[in-house]
């Protein structure tokens, strides 16, 4: 069972769980209570789990075959789903979302993720080439895939089980072991999955999990330790800035994936109800708190403010609350400390001149529900592309929406960002959406969709929004070392 706030959540390193003198509190975004107490990992307490893992990779983990891996990852998600409701009371717990989302996307999504994995390593293959040179030599050139090693992996916490099983997963499957971190702020999940790997046996050292915060602890610890071979990271673009920096002596292998500041397109001859829904989903999903929502709505003239009064109305049929209500469609923010963050961006969006359609402020409920986290849903028009809540990530669950004239204006506005990650586009012309998709500058594009992810495609950002590329062949590639071998035939 999950463990209760009386008890420790504790770190797993080389097969044991283990305590440590230091704590924080992981307090519930609905009400600010005590869900657990967090044992927090000081630098001989990282080391020793990078020891581990180290001992573990020598012990002839990495040389396992791909479907004894295989196996191991089909292991772990059988026990996942045996715990399925534990995972979603602690997913719940920690973040404060609706049960009905965790239990469809997130922990739904972190068994799916095991299982994924487990089916590419089954079928994976490598390229292979016959080469001939001008004097008459035959060679076969063949790539082997190997294990980097040790892979360090810090995961946010908007999506907790989601993407803590998107990166151990691969990890484990391409035959590196890991130390993997989630946020100080959802620990519970995390904590669970060590469990279920434990109870299914697998070999001490090979998956190893701390906790603690970032900037002078865990995670710093970490990305810093020079038995680390890679590190993953989705978070903040400032952070992998500083993961970066960190691992550049090294020259460690990284990916990350960050920050967002998303544009929806909405054309004229949109499919209307749909790209209402779809902006609605795409824009106060999670509270906001995806790395993909769309902050920055653009929608064609003709249409806009037929637009902006749809979505209002739309809006404003949201059910703020606690997640044990079955009514309630949108929880709290993560945290108190970050709902100063995002009311400080309601505040500024008044003062760089914003009309507040909708929201724009904090929900009172007259019981305990006024000590957690919650803000409204929130719909700004009247900005200008240069003011700063149109240029930087706030998070949470807010879109500004503005028109727009010609397919070519829009495309630059959407563009014109420091970041790159998702775009949406909406419209019933077929070529102008494979036309306008190709120019944007993102890692993914929406026609007609959002939040849609074949988890066999490339994952990632461009511009500050991230480096590289996870999910399927891209995963495999990224979590092992690539060799090329080339044998003279003749």
């Amino acid at each position: 069972m999950i463990q209760e706030a009386s008890r420790l959540l504790r770190h797993y390193i080389d097969g044991e769980f283990v305590a440590s003198a230091t704590t924080f509190d992981d307090l519930s975004p609905v009400d600010g209570t005590l869900v657990a107490r967090v044992c927090e990992a000081d630098e001989a307490t990282v080391d020793r789990a990078v020891q581990a893992a180290r001992a573990a990779q020598r012990a002839g983990w990495g040389e396992t075959t791909p479907a004894g891996r295989a196996a191991w990852l089909t292991r772990i998600a059988d026990g996942i789903e045996a715990r399925f409701e534990e995972f979603v009371a602690a997913e719940v717990a920690d973040t404060g979302r609706p049960l009905a989302q965790a239990r469809a996307l997130d922990v739904a999504r972190g068994i799916a993720n095991f299982r994924t994995f487990a089916e590419l390593i089954r079928g994976a293959h490598s390229e292979c080439f016959e080469t001939h040179t001008a004097d008459g030599g035959q060679y076969l050139n063949y790539v082997t895939r190997k294990p980097l090693g040790v892979v360090g992996i810090i995961s946010p916490w908007n999506l907790p089980l989601l993407l803590f099983t998107w990166k151990v997963a691969p990890a484990l499957a391409m035959g590196n072991c890991v130390i993997a971190k989630p946020s100080e702020e959802t620990p519970g999940t995390a904590t669970l999955l060590a469990e279920v790997i434990h109870a299914a046996g697998l070999p001490k050292g090979v998956f190893n999990l701390i906790h603690g915060h970032g900037q002078n602890s865990a995670g710093e610890f970490l990305t810093r330790h020079p038995g680390i071979s890679a590190i993953t990271f989705t978070g903040e673009s400032r952070t992998g800035s500083a993961i970066m920096k960190a691992v550049a002596d090294g020259v460690k292998e990284v990916s990350f994936e960050l920050g967002g500041k998303n544009a929806a397109v909405v054309f004229a001859d949109a499919d209307f109800d749909a790209a209402v829904e779809g902006v609605l989903k795409s824009s106060f999903t999670n509270a906001g708190q995806v790395c993909l929502c769309s902050e920055r709505v653009y929608v064609e003239r003709p249409i806009f403010e037929r637009f902006v009064a749809a979505l209002k109305a739309r809006t404003e049929t949201l059910r703020v609350g606690a997640p044990s209500d079955p009514a309630t469609t949108m929880g709290p923010l993560i945290s108190r400390g970050h709902r100063d963050k995002v009311l400080s961006y309601f505040r500024l969006a008044l003062e760089e001149g914003a009309n507040v359609v909708t929201g724009g402020g904090v929900p009172a409920f007259g019981d305990a529900r006024d000590a957690g986290a919650f803000v409204q849903p929130t719909i700004w028009t009247g900005l200008p592309d240069t003011a700063r809540c149109m240029r930087e990530e706030i998070f949470g669950p807010v879109c500004h929406i503005a028109p727009f004239d010609t397919e070519d204006e829009v495309i630059a506005r959407v563009n014109d960002s420091a970041y790159g990650l998702a775009a949406s586009v909406w419209t019933t012309h077929l070529a102008r959406g494979h036309r306008v998709a190709k120019r944007i500058e993102t890692g993914i594009v929406w026609l007609n969709a959002w939040f849609v992810r074949d988890l066999r495609t490339p994952f990632g950002g461009t511009k500050l929004s991230g480096i590289g590329r996870e999910g399927g062949r891209h995963s495999l590639d990224f979590y092992s070392e690539l060799t090329n071998v080339c044998v003279r035939v003749a």
